[in-house]
């Protein structure tokens, strides 16, 4: 065989060997150009979720900070539509812990809520000062809602209680009294 023969088998045999090499050379770089592009998309949605949740619970957030203001605010006009007037005298009419009151009675007192009940004869015109002491027996009428009275939520270990026509801010523990609201109905 002479040499541009051999030359030529040696040509063809190379071009048979090496394009399939090179296509799959090719392939490979291409397969892991693809992989690296689905890794980059994969990071990219989990990224885009992440922060979608983000967003979600800054918007639950916001809506239960709007929720709780809006619930304050309702509360706040409720309760001064409701709050006591010393200027109206008939300022407890229409209201449903009311709803059995007829009056001053003698012989009793009357606590909303809780209705008439008896009172010793020597407490019956009785005017609660401070330093007193509330006798047992009337320390259990707690006033349910201060802020109707225009009062602030009573201090840890004190109660306001309904005494005949006033309010008492007592001591839980001794009876006590600290402060007195006189003649609030």
């Amino acid at each position: 065989m002479n040499r541009l023969t051999r030359a030529a088998v040696i040509a063809v045999a190379l071009a048979t060997t090496a394009a399939p090499l090179a296509a799959q050379a090719q392939s490979r770089g291409d397969r892991h150009e693809q992989r690296q592009d689905r890794r980059d998309d994969r990071r990219d949605h989990r990224q885009d979720r992440r922060e979608d949740r983000r967003d979600d619970r800054q918007d639950r957030r916001s809506d239960h900070r709007d929720y709780r203001a809006d619930r304050r605010d309702d509360h706040r006009d409720y309760r001064s539509s409701q709050r006591y007037d010393r200027n109206n005298r008939d300022w407890y009419r229409g209201r449903s812990d009311f709803n059995d009151y007829r009056g001053a009675r003698n012989g009793y007192w009357y606590a909303p809520s809780y209705g008439y009940y008896r009172v010793n004869p020597r407490y019956n015109r009785h005017r609660w000062q401070r330093g007193h002491t509330l006798p047992v027996a009337y320390r259990g009428y707690y006033v349910r809602d201060p802020y109707v009275y225009g009062l602030r939520q009573a201090p840890r270990g004190y109660r306001y209680v309904h005494a005949g026509n006033d309010i008492v801010l007592m001591a839980v523990a001794t009876g006590l009294i600290v402060s007195v609201l006189s003649g609030t109905y």
